[in-house]
């Protein structure tokens, strides 16, 4: 890898580490569902002179944009309100494992023993995190974000049944365009009336927004699809496996996030039993939908 692309690969991980932070700064000023709403229709303004509105395979899109936009974020989004970054950065790594069950049970992919052994070293892993004190009484926070893993994964198998219609660019464009509207009715079902509350959202809120928005589901992501275009995916993927170290470390620094000897020995296990899984088998993540938040 040339060092300029390695420097892009390097700063694509940065950005998704700290992204766990902007999220929790977000989610300070904007309920949830709004905060994902919003999100996703910054992106779609953005994107829509680009890649336009969606006209082909509307019966795949629509289910896709349910799954990955409405119900992944929305997950995700809900259990960082009251789950620290740091944890949150960790337990999404599921997605790796969750995504490779689903791709030997709809694509009949082998997984083999050393895969399998790295699923259950992850999940063991989080297994060790939920046990902390904190989570007694108090687990849904990250079983959201386990569900949201778990969705992702789910999405995955769309991505795939898919095929090469759609760039990743266009794709990720026709889920915000098609996920927007949906978060928007969502959001005001289950929060209310949220815009008459924007007027006093603070400017670190809206630099958050901007943040996800522009830097994250747009800059981040054309560094990330231009590399896969580039190099092997076996090359590219393992750059993800610094995600979760820099969204712990990121928690602590910003947030003074404290990190437990469980979070630590437990973010050990689910870094090293994912990494056997992308190491092994890259190709079960699909690189048009690979992301944290």
């Amino acid at each position: 890898m040339k060092p300029q692309h390695l420097a892009l690969m390097l700063l694509c991980q940065l950005l998704w580490g700290v992204n766990f932070v902007a999220a929790k700064i977000g989610l300070q000023h904007f309920q949830p569902l709004f905060f994902v709403a919003l999100r996703f229709s910054l992106v779609a303004l953005l994107l829509l002179p680009f890649v336009g509105l969606p006209r082909r395979k509307l019966k795949q899109l629509i289910p896709l944009s349910m799954t990955m936009g409405v119900m992944h974020f929305s997950l995700i989004f809900t259990g960082m309100r009251y789950l620290d970054a740091a944890t949150s950065s960790i337990a999404v790594q599921l997605q790796v494992p969750f995504a490779a069950i689903l791709a030997a049970f709809f694509f009949k992919e082998k997984l083999g023993w050393r895969r399998i052994t790295g699923m259950l070293v992850a999940f063991a892993g989080v297994v060790l995190i939920a046990g902390e004190p904190r989570f007694v009484g108090n687990l849904w926070p990250l079983l959201s974000v386990i569900g949201a893993a778990l969705v992702w994964a789910t999405a995955n198998v769309q991505v795939k049944a898919l095929g090469d219609e759609f760039d990743a660019v266009q794709l990720n464009g026709y889920i915000a365009i098609l996920a927007a509207p949906q978060l928007l009715i969502v959001s005001y079902l289950l929060e209310g009336n949220q815009w008459p509350s924007v007027v006093d959202v603070h400017w670190m809120g809206w630099a958050a927004l901007l943040f996800q928005s522009v830097v994250v589901a747009i800059f981040s992501y054309w560094i990330w699809y231009n590399m896969m275009r580039r190099y092997p995916v076996n090359q590219v993927m393992p750059f993800t496996l610094l995600l979760p170290m820099i969204g712990v470390y990121s928690g602590h620094l910003f947030l003074d996030e404290v990190v437990t000897w469980q979070m630590l020995l437990g973010g050990l296990a689910t870094l090293a039993g994912v990494a056997i899984v992308v190491i092994r088998r890259p190709a079960v993540v699909a690189p048009s939908t690979k992301t944290g938040i």
